[in-house]
């Protein structure tokens, strides 16, 4: 069986866009699957396990804990595990379709879309000061007097990315409920420049470059540890709005891997809470649960169908 997925450049600032383009090639049709067998409870059949994490915050921190959540997984299950960084998500649907991916950390809003188009199911959501939501925030520098999104009208602003449900679906879904996007009017009408980001630092950062005037971001962004922004950063940073709720983040299973696969991994992510909960948090953001997925999805499913009637 060929490599389903490239090994990674060594370079730390072009790391993330090496992901991007060795996944994508890794999706292409020379690739070989692996199928699914006939599993016992308690065996995973996998010879070698593949996940996908969110590429959302500074390369050196996502790639110790690309290493260390490989060595706590391969010692734990006892098999070949390659965690991988793609910059576009739209690679992760097409992946677990041909069998190239097997877990996936993704918003919402990837979920959706990988469920959408029955590629994947969530496995577990992670929960935020105990709840399975959380808020997005519009950031601005601390000198700027902005107090609200209101006072944003012909202003460049920055979303963390196109596929990002706290960084871009739930802001656009807040503008559209007061009014002010819509069928007559689009983003590009309202503001004067929309850019994106590929994740949370580096739409923040165009914030504090002066490129934009303010960055839509996840609340635990700014609110939360520095696994994001230093002190420094923060310490220019305003909240000048928030809006929500933002379903939490989920863990999301190739559809075709066997039954037993899938309680098999469930249980071993679950086992991650009591066994490791600092390598938890750091890579999920929380406790990792089991939800009913379209109970979980609900709000970000409608947000994504208003966003279907904006002006584009």
């Amino acid at each position: 069986m060929k490599s389903r997925i490239h090994t990674l450049s060594s370079s730390m600032r072009s790391v993330l866009c090496g992901f991007g383009l060795l996944f994508l090639c890794a999706c292409g049709s020379d690739i070989e699957p692996q199928m699914p067998e006939e599993t016992k409870p308690n065996q995973l059949s996998l010879k070698k396990l593949i996940i996908a994490l969110k590429a959302n915050k500074n390369p050196e921190e996502m790639l110790a804990e690309k290493h260390d959540l490989e060595k706590f997984l391969s010692n734990k299950m006892q098999r070949a595990v390659e965690v991988i960084i793609p910059t576009d998500s739209a690679t992760v649907v097409e992946s677990f379709r041909n069998g190239t991916l097997d877990l996936g950390y993704l918003s919402s809003t990837d979920a959706a879309r990988n469920l959408d188009q029955e590629t994947a199911s969530i496995l577990l959501v992670h929960l935020k000061s105990g709840k399975p939501y959380y808020n997005s925030v519009w950031l601005s520098l601390q000198d700027k007097p902005y107090q609200s999104i209101i006072e944003l009208k012909g202003k460049p602003v920055a979303f963390a990315s196109r596929s990002s449900t706290s960084g871009f679906l739930i802001p656009t879904w807040d503008l559209a409920q007061k009014g002010l996007v819509g069928p007559n009017a689009s983003l590009t009408d309202y503001f004067s420049q929309t850019v994106y980001g590929t994740g949370y630092v580096s739409a923040v950062e165009k914030v504090l470059s002066g490129e934009v005037e303010a960055a839509a971001v996840s609340d635990y962004v700014f609110k939360g540890d520095n696994k994001y922004l230093t002190d420094a950063q923060k310490a220019k940073l305003k909240i000048i709005q928030e809006q929500g709720p933002v379903p939490a983040h989920t863990l999301c299973v190739r559809g075709s891997l066997s039954k037993n696969d899938q309680k098999y991994l469930q249980q071993a992510f679950l086992d991650i809470n009591q066994e490791n909960p600092q390598l938890r948090d750091r890579i999920f953001n929380g406790e990792l649960v089991v939800v009913d997925q379209d109970k979980h999805l609900r709000v970000t499913r409608e947000a994504l169908e208003i966003q279907k009637t904006l002006k584009p």
